[in-house]
């Protein structure tokens, strides 16, 4: 029995349903139900991650947990980013230790190593960040640490770094894009034209499926974090309008310089707070230094230990973006 946690969102559901397709029998930990999982054979077990006890029952009879829930975006209460990503992570390598579990594989994020600046062509030889701008990949840095702290001969461990996944079905980056284009909100920062990597979604399954069968005490990959991209950087500007161009969109044309971006998010922060306001703010520091700056990474690592190379290409998954966004044909 695999445990996938997280499986409502898109990572995680995309995950669950892969390892069902090939036989796996998966069980499901989440707050919420997923009927559609269910329907296709997924036990699903409802629990907090935050209750350390309902997590231990939960996970009692598996063999291998894929920790790909997170509390994530770009505001919210620290204490609950906390609770969800470092106290929820702590008390699943609790309960694998406890109960004899011997693969966990961890779903981090590069904004582990992120620190405001460009990041270009950095292996995972590169420091956690000592600067965060937010409490998400703060606590996303503290949780993998703690995953890879616990590898050894009774539980081994992986952290997997996937980089703005997207594809059908994504309700986060590819939804805001379209969404913020369609209400004339869209801005590229600095013009969109320094490079950034992504990953589309089946590639991000496929690096977490070689990720769990190949993870066993003493093996290459075990007690070490990987990037997970396309490997194959391009400029911001081009991923955007290349979804824009696949939901019938133009491609666009706005934009605002970076320390503009920043002080505005600064300034949105600021009055966020005063209103205690819970909904995230159009702009942050940390989305302002997400927008301006390079992001790619060596993903050669992961290719060594892993043999992972991307199934389908940028320019596949945009067509096949397209497709989704079309919708079915009319009924005749």
């Amino acid at each position: 029995m695999i445990a996938v946690t997280g499986a409502s969102g898109f990572l995680g559901g995309a995950v669950a349903r892969a390892l069902l397709r090939r036989g796996d029998q998966v069980r499901c930990l989440q707050r919420s139900d997923v009927p559609d999982l269910r329907a296709l054979g997924a036990e699903v077990a409802r629990c907090d991650l935050a209750d350390a006890a309902a997590v231990k029952q939960a996970l009692t009879g598996c063999t291998a947990v894929l920790h790909i829930a997170a509390k994530a975006g770009v505001w919210g209460p620290p204490a609950e980013f906390w609770q969800a990503n470092v106290a929820g992570t702590q008390h699943v390598i609790d309960a694998c230790l406890q109960l004899g579990i011997a693969r966990l594989v961890y779903t981090s994020t590069p904004s582990v190593i992120h620190a405001g600046g460009d990041v270009e062509g950095i292996d995972e030889s590169a420091a956690i960040s000592k600067h965060f701008s937010a409490p998400y990949p703060h606590t996303k840095a503290v949780a993998e640490q703690a995953v890879l702290a616990a590898n050894g001969p009774a539980l081994a461990t992986v952290a997997l770094r996937p980089h703005l996944i997207w594809g059908p079905g994504d309700t986060q980056l590819t939804a805001r894009v379209l969404q913020r284009a369609r209400a004339g909100r869209l801005r590229m920062v600095g013009g969109g034209v320094k490079l950034i990597d992504s990953v589309y979604i089946d590639n991000a399954v496929h690096a977490h499926l070689l990720a769990l069968d190949q993870l066993k005490p003493g093996a290459a990959c075990a007690g070490k974090a990987y990037f997970v991209t396309q490997g194959a950087p391009i400029a911001q500007k081009d991923l955007i309008n290349g979804m824009l161009a696949a939901a019938g969109l133009p491609p666009c044309q706005a934009s605002v310089s970076p320390r503009l971006a920043w002080l505005a998010g600064a300034v949105l922060e600021g009055i966020w707070h005063l209103l205690r306001r819970r909904e995230e703010p159009p702009m942050t520091r940390f989305l302002a230094e997400q927008l301006a700056t390079a992001h790619w990474y060596d993903i050669r690592a992961i290719r060594r230990d892993l043999g992972y190379e991307p199934r389908v290409t940028l320019e596949q998954g945009l067509e096949l973006l397209a497709r989704s966004l079309k919708g079915p044909p009319p009924s005749p």
